[in-house]
Parts: C-alpha cells; sequence; structure tokens
C-alpha cells in the first residue's frame, strides 16, 4: 500500500480513535496506534525536555526539546511520534509534521508493553530518516543507549556509534548533556 494512502488511514484512525489513542505512526507497511502513556514515562520525558530547553535556551540556537510532534518523512514512508525532539521552533508554525532534516536528536522512553518498538522500530526508522542522534531511555532497567552517526549499510542506514549508559551517568545527545540521575525506574 501506498505511503499517500496509509497516511490517510493514519489520519482517519487518530481521528475516530478513543481518547486513550494519543498518536498514530507509520512505520513500513504498518499502522501503529499509540495508547495512553503511564506517569513514570511522561515524567522522564519531561525531565528530559527541560534539561534540553534549558541548554538550547542558553545558546540561543532557535532550537526547542519538544514532545507531541511528528515528524514524517513521506520519501522513506515513515512517520513517528518521538517522546522528545530537538527541532527549531518554527518549524511548528505549519502545523505539519516536522521534515526529519529539521531534527537533531529524537528521544525515546521505553514503554512497559512495547521495548520492541523503540529498540527495533524506531532503531531502524530514525536513521532511515537521517535524524543524527537518538537517545533510548529504559526505565525498566535505568538504562539507555545513545547511537549517532547514521551511515548506509547493507541493510539500510543504520546508526554507526552506540554508547550505552546506566542511570547516574551523564550522556550526551549531540551536544547536549544529558543528567540521568533524576529519572525514576518503574
Amino acid at each position: 500500500m501506498s505511503y499517500p494512502r496509509l497516511r490517510t488511514i493514519a489520519d482517519a484512525i487518530a481521528t475516530r480513535a478513543p481518547d486513550d489513542v494519543w498518536a498514530t505512526e507509520i512505520s513500513g507497511s504498518e499502522i501503529l496506534v499509540l495508547t495512553g502513556r503511564i506517569n513514570p514515562h511522561q515524567l522522564v520525558a519531561r525531565r528530559l525536555a527541560n534539561q534540553l530547553d534549558r541548554q538550547l535556551d542558553h545558546a540561543a540556537t532557535g532550537l526547542i526539546a519538544h514532545g507531541g510532534a511528528d515528524v514524517e518523512d513521506p520519501e522513506s514512508g515513515i512517520k513517528r511520534r518521538p517522546d522528545v525532539m530537538v527541532f527549531p521552533e518554527n518549524a511548528r508554525e505549519s502545523g505539519e509534521a516536522v521534515h526529519p532534516r529539521d531534527v537533531t536528536g529524537v528521544v525515546e522512553v521505553v514503554s512497559r508493553s512495547t521495548p520492541e518498538n523503540d529498540y527495533e522500530g524506531r532503531m531502524r526508522d530514525y536513521p532511515t530518516m537521517g535524524i543524527p542522534h537518538y537517545l533510548i531511555v529504559d526505565p525498566r532497567t535505568g538504562t539507555g543507549l545513545v547511537l549517532s552517526a547514521p551511515h548506509s549499510t547493507p541493510e539500510g542506514r543504520r546508526y554507526s556509534t552506540r554508547r550505552e549508559f546506566r542511570f547516574g551517568e551523564t550522556v550526551q545527545l549531540g551536544p547536549y548533556d544529558i543528567e540521568t540521575s533524576e529519572f525514576p525506574t518503574y
């Protein structure tokens, strides 16, 4: 099925969905329906976005750390809604999804129910879209991954660098420091 057709279906699902559905995503030929997040998940995303926003404001980059926006690449047939992404604030003025070329980094907080979405699906999709930095925060285990530098492989675009961490360490999403000691575990 073509990407425009999948997008039309995903938009129709989102319009008619019950209250616990907060977003739809498209990956390959699949439409994913995202349902209500749990409070610790939201807390980690909020704390992380606050850390990034303080640094972005100080650097006067014009970038924001924001959750609740889609990143979409019709060429790749991918639409995702990261827990947090860093992109120019003016990219939201159109009301459309943010193009991946405008995104400097994405963050996903691993959910209890669908961890494979962050470790497999998004780990495949974000480098395919050309997003330079991907941070995975896993409150289930108090660990995470920092992935960067997408490059071409026989299996498609993948991240070439990978750094594992434990909560309590300071890690970097591009040039920005993330203090992980303030993140709760599930």
